[in-house]
């Protein structure tokens, strides 16, 4: 506001005292210019972030990760001249070496059945076209085919005889009657077959194939088999593994290193929510060198902390995890950060910068490059023709990760009083800050990852499916969905074929004279896998 010169006051402590109001409201306006730009900043910030997830590719790399065998000049020519020791090490990630690998079609495997057709001259033709001298077998021509024979459909009909003594029938009260015995069905008053129901499971639950495409492919091969007729199969199909199911659970609870991760679903006829409400499909399984690998899901209706105390109520020792709170507060349990997670905080905050900064290394390149250099340690490691045990990899990372960490820990104290919080980039340093405890737990136990990488990866199928199929209709069908994908994944895991192993499960399970922990057990993926393995040796 401008005042003309007759309406100043003449009074020198009143011209003070306006011209100090003066300032104060100029003061004002530019704070509040200043909280308008940096909002501003910020949702463009969010803008770009959000574009980027929308439209942009998924991988994670960067232009900084594409630059990294010329980044230290990169640095230097980008980063003003008082840029601190610390900070030019950061920004500096070293790279094993690259080995180009040989290109080449694959060959088919060995373990195939092989049909061999030989063609030979007839014996009138074996004659030398020169001098008439008879022609002997000098070499073979060999090419292969894969021959690919289309599935077929048919009935099975199984016959009980029944046998009654003549003798009783003439003179005793009571007539004797004898019925051959028959192995029970897995769907009692159904013609559902043990690899009929397999197949359905493995397209569903493998190939991600919604039972309506299903049904069209039946009625091609000349069968009606309904939707509805296949979703109540795999509904009572699921009762038939809720035992084995658990004592999956319970094998997956004696273990001292899990990986946990969650996911939306959504169910339509829940009692006493909306169809629009989301439920949840969480995602328990085993490490890597902690046993035969078990894969479970469980489908809860909330996120609450309740559920994975629940399920994981027997179990002690180390549970990665990412960042999410629900997981805290578990007695006897450690908890093991994500440093992907974190990588991937400080991998938006560079999407989120203008296009024309992403190539200068800045702090959030900074931050990536020590996660970095974290991570191609472990690569190192892995490598390797021989593995680490894990003993050796925990004095390894002693060595060679804690000097990293105690940097990138000092570094991220530098950067928190000088990041915008609720920026893309304060948002990566607040997170590494306040995982640092669980993130830093990998240094404690060589058996422990560095991510939990392995349960996004194993969450990932019921993901791509949900894409497919998009919701479930009923709490049963979600529990189904639950019970069958873990039974599917822990065969993929153990590399069998999840539909020949589920055909073996429903022709044993019906069976069994009881279902004890000892048959169960006998019935595990890796007990059959050895199975089959005997079974191949003594054949051959």
């Amino acid at each position: 506001m401008v005042t003309a010169a007759h309406d100043l006051p003449r009074n020198r402590d009143a011209l003070i005292s306006m011209l100090a109001q003066n300032a104060q409201h100029i003061a004002a306006q530019q704070q509040q210019i200043e909280t308008l730009q940096s909002r501003v900043a910020f949702f463009e910030e969010q803008f770009r972030l959000l574009k980027h997830k929308q439209f942009g590719p998924s991988s994670e790399t960067t232009v900084a990760q594409a630059l990294l065998f010329n980044e230290a000049e990169l640095a230097q020519d980008s980063e003003p001249a008082e840029q601190s020791d610390a900070e030019a090490s950061a920004a500096t990630t070293p790279v094993a070496e690259h080995t180009r690998q040989k290109r080449g079609r694959k060959g088919l495997p060995d373990t195939l059945p092989t049909e061999r057709i030989e063609y030979t001259l007839p014996v009138e033709e074996q004659i030398c076209p020169c001098c008439n001298g008879p022609l002997h077998a000098m070499s073979t021509e060999c090419r292969e085919e894969l021959e690919f024979i289309p599935a077929r459909i048919k009935r099975i009909e199984h016959v009980r005889h029944v046998y009654g003594c003549r003798e009783c029938e003439r003179s005793a009260e009571q007539a004797t009657i004898v019925t051959a015995p028959a192995p029970k069905p897995p769907i009692a008053k159904s013609y559902a077959s043990a690899n009929l129901l397999a197949h359905i499971i493995a397209a569903k639950f493998v190939y991600g194939l919604p039972l309506y495409r299903l049904e069209s492919q039946f009625e091609l091969l000349g069968v009606s088999l309904p939707r509805s007729m296949s979703s109540q199969w795999l509904i009572r199909s699921t009762g038939l593994f809720e035992s084995l199911y658990g004592r999956l659970r319970y094998h997956l609870c004696r273990r001292s290193v899990l990986h946990a991760d969650e996911t939306t679903v959504q169910v339509l006829r829940e009692p006493g929510r909306e169809a629009q409400t989301k439920s949840f499909m969480w995602l328990y399984r085993s490490a890597d060198a902690d046993g035969p690998p078990i894969v479970l899901y469980d489908y809860q209706t909330g996120r609450g902390g309740e559920y994975p105390r629940t399920f994981l109520s027997g179990f002690r020792g180390y549970l990665h995890v990412d960042g999410y709170a629900g997981y805290e507060g578990m007695t006897h349990i450690t908890l093991a950060g994500c440093f992907a997670h974190a990588r991937r905080e400080f991998h938006d905050a560079i999407q989120a910068l203008p296009k024309d900064k992403r190539q200068v290394i800045g702090k959030a390149h900074q931050g990536l490059a020590f996660c970095n250099r974290l991570f191609e340690i472990e690569r190192k490691m892995t490598r390797r023709e021989t593995p680490p045990t894990p003993e050796e990899r925990r004095i390894e990372r002693e060595r060679d990760s804690r000097p990293v960490l105690d940097e990138f820990h000092a570094w991220l104290g530098a950067m928190q009083p000088i990041v915008v919080p609720k920026s893309a980039l304060g948002k990566a340093v607040g997170y590494c800050l306040n995982q640092w405890e669980k993130l830093s737990h990998f240094m404690e136990d060589g058996r422990l990852e560095i991510d939990n990488n392995r349960a996004e990866r194993s969450i990932k199928p019921f993901v791509i499916g949900r894409k497919a199929w998009m919701f479930a209709n009923t709490p049963s069908g979600a529990r189904a969905s639950a019970v069958l994908y873990s039974l599917v994944e822990t065969a993929k895991e153990n590399g069998l074929d999840p539909a020949a192993w589920l055909a073996h499960l429903l022709r044993e399970i019906p069976n069994l004279p009881a279902e004890t922990d000892e048959a169960l057990d006998a019935l595990m993926p890796w007990k059959y896998a050895g199975a089959t393995a005997a079974e191949g040796a003594t054949a051959e």
